[in-house]
């Protein structure tokens, strides 16, 4: 069994995406993982601000809820980082949860990739949403997820679920009309099978 946290990083609340991370969730906790989900519609996170407060042994200087989800990224076997597609990319509330992961970063002596830092090594995966599906439409937001996570902070990549053609930004969610809530079920059933 795992530990699977669940950061949905906007949209509406029960929308595309908050359906996309409910069906996901079902998968997981049917294949007898622990999964716990953080809205970030209900909890505040801000960007960082680079003050380096926290190179010096202090915790972040900002007052909001990043500071308590600490315990919980720390324990997590595996973040799954949720968001509808915002200007061809990820919602600002999530990248600056992912923004925020500098304040956990330790010293590295022997940094690869030219960083300085290390990071608690997680696995990762992505569930995004979105009204249009070109071949294109996640490109943006997959590249950031690949050279930040994956890259850079040094993730397990466990997969993406893209899930474009869910309606019309202006009218209803309209993901029940797709495949799309079938595959995130089966993607959390199937995320660690070997």
């Amino acid at each position: 069994m795992k530990k699977i946290l669940v950061i949905q990083g906007g949209g509406r609340a029960n929308g595309n995406t908050a359906q996309l991370v409910d069906s996901f969730i079902r998968g997981a906790e049917d294949a007898g993982h622990s999964v716990e989900k953080i809205s970030l519609l209900r909890n505040e996170v801000k960007g960082c601000l680079g003050c380096n407060a926290c190179r010096y042994g202090k915790p972040c200087i900002q007052k909001d809820s990043f500071n308590d989800m600490i315990p919980k990224i720390k324990s997590a076997d595996c973040i799954v980082f949720a968001s509808p597609l915002y200007f061809w990319t990820i919602s600002s509330k999530l990248k600056a949860f992912i923004e925020r992961f500098y304040c956990i970063a330790e010293e590295d002596l022997n940094p690869p990739l030219g960083r300085y830092e290390k990071y608690p090594v997680r696995d990762c995966a992505l569930l995004m949403t979105s009204a249009d599906d070109f071949f294109w439409t996640f490109e943006q937001a997959v590249s950031y997820y690949k050279y930040t996570l994956v890259n850079y902070i040094g993730f397990h990549d466990k997969g993406m679920l893209l899930a474009g053609g869910c309606g019309d930004t202006n009218g209803k969610p309209q993901i029940e009309k797709t495949e799309h809530l079938k595959e995130a079920y089966e993607f959390g059933k199937s995320i660690y099978i070997v």
